[in-house]
């Protein structure tokens, strides 16, 4: 089963939470230097997962005029293809 984009940011916050507990605890009984160290290193992961994937506005906005318009062309067949090699490469 194919998780979707935000089981897998959840999943990855969860992960830097239990990290930084088991610093935070740690880092009590041995000091606030070990306490610095420990929150400086797991900073950059935890704000990286809270902030999500980087999305282009630009290209967005882009998509959605030549959508609105009528425009944006889809191949079925090329999503079609792509969709049963990502299948095949899950179930292999």
């Amino acid at each position: 089963m194919i998780k979707s984009v935000g089981q897998s940011i959840s999943a990855a916050i969860e992960a830097t939470r239990l990290r930084e507990g088991g610093k935070t605890r740690a880092s009590s009984t041995t000091g606030s230097a070990t306490a610095a160290f420990a929150s400086a290193s797991a900073s950059p992961a935890a704000r990286m997962a809270a902030e999500g994937a980087p999305v282009d506005m630009d290209r967005i906005a882009a998509i959605k005029a030549a959508i609105a318009s009528g425009n944006y062309p889809v191949d079925a067949a090329a999503i079609a293809d792509r969709m049963v090699a990502l299948d095949l490469s899950a179930a292999g």
